[in-house]
């Protein structure tokens, strides 16, 4: 018998026995991931109750005085005691407890069944935190059932289309404030090494950049070269920087971006797609077509009802296979689940390996990265694709998973 039953149980007392029990026994290797995954729903429920008995203890001390930013303070006291938390931490449970009891009670409702996890609800309730209530409230009916199968990292970039396209002004004026406040800083960290992040920049240019560091990071992957491509890529951006070293002459760097056809044409304020950055407002979008510039874009049209891509290219006569930029245009990010490294720095894998007589053909070539290239074959992952262009996955032990190579 394998634990395959307690998939649909709910959390709770009943799940914690049945689990209790069966591990007396010992879980089997098929069974351990059926039971971590109960176990994570487990954590789920309880961490939900936590949660509400916290905002009930706002509520109660709401009760005792009228002023709401006391009550505040004095159920941030009575936790900080509670839990030994400091007192910026226990601040940052309550204003958690009440983001999901009060303001978003479908996101509390998701966790305690066990339906996302607290890192999924923490992204929810931050990515909304600067909308209007109603709005904040239309955003999460969307993005609930998607958040139950994607990372946090596609939840995050989910979250923040919907929210474009809820409020399309909102999202181009925290835009530009946020370009405003552009800036670089240094810091150093606790090994005696140092950090240089540019911050608030807009995603059109870093994106070009990022590109042009990777290209001529690989330019210098020649033979006795033993940097990995981090390194490269971290010495090549000094090297531009301080005006010297031998980084030769790069093409400009590739920038992948996916665009309503309404947003090009200013019937629509739906957001655009930088692969591997995710969503962009739609003045950006536009501006990134418009450019026939320096850098080389790669650009696709998709169909707003389908989602089908209408026409792709680049807006320069930079040569490209044909066969790559049909599968990235197909794929935008490696397909392995959870992944979402731009298809444009993966590999291109073989569904039937081409040793094996696998065909080099577009319907028979998907993008991987290369660590996920490794481990599909390394790990004995298979996978097929599906209509609809999402793809089947299959573990080792035997478990499936279901993932799409579209940016959600």
């Amino acid at each position: 018998m394998t634990l395959d039953f307690i998939e649909g149980m709910a959390p709770g007392p009943e799940l914690t026995a049945v689990l209790a029990a069966v591990e007396r026994e010992g879980f089997t290797e098929y069974d351990r991931v059926a039971a971590l995954q109960a176990y994570t729903r487990l954590v789920s429920h309880f961490q939900a109750k936590a949660y509400e008995q916290m905002a009930l203890l706002f509520d109660l001390m709401a009760e005792w005085d009228d002023d709401a930013e006391f009550a505040g303070e004095a159920a941030e006291a009575e936790i900080r005691a509670a839990l030994r938390l400091t007192r910026s931490a226990a601040a940052n449970e309550l204003g958690m407890a009440l983001g999901l009891r009060k303001r978003l009670p479908r996101v509390w409702e998701a966790l305690v069944n066990g339906d996302i996890d607290l890192r999924r609800a923490r992204v929810i309730v931050a990515g909304t935190g600067h909308l209007p209530l109603e709005i904040a409230r239309r955003v999460v009916d969307e993005v609930i059932e998607p958040a139950q199968r994607l990372t946090t990292g596609q939840l995050h970039a989910l979250i923040r289309r919907v929210s474009v396209q809820a409020d399309p002004d909102e999202a181009a004026e925290r835009y530009a404030q946020a370009v405003d406040g552009r800036r670089v800083i240094a810091e150093p960290t606790v090994e005696g090494a140092a950090n240089l992040l540019g911050l608030d920049l807009p995603p059109d240019r870093v994106a070009a950049a990022m590109g042009r560091i990777t290209e001529l990071a690989r330019s210098l992957r020649r033979d006795g070269e033993n940097r990995t491509m981090d390194q490269l890529r971290a010495d090549v951006l000094l090297d531009l920087l301080e005006g010297q070293g031998n980084v030769g002459r790069a093409a400009k760097g590739t920038v992948d971006l996916h665009v309503d056809l309404t947003t090009l044409t200013r019937l629509s304020e739906d957001p655009g797609e930088l692969a591997g950055y995710g969503p962009v407002i739609a003045d950006i979008a536009r501006q990134v077509t418009e450019q026939q510039q320096e850098s080389s874009w790669r650009w696709t049209v998709t169909d707003p009802e389908s989602e089908q891509v209408i026409h792709n290219g680049t807006t320069r006569r930079r040569p490209t296979a044909g066969q790559r930029r049909d599968v990235e245009t197909r794929s935008p990010t490696c397909i392995f689940p959870g992944c979402r490294m731009p298809s444009s720095n993966c590999d291109l894998d073989h569904r039937i390996p081409w040793f094996e007589g696998g065909p080099t053909a577009i319907d028979h070539l998907d993008p991987l990265c290369r660590h996920d290239h490794v481990i599909r074959h390394k790990a004995g992952w298979k996978h097929e694709p599906l209509p609809g262009g999402d793809h089947l996955w299959t573990s080792r032990l035997g478990h499936t998973y279901t993932t799409s190579g579209r940016s959600p």
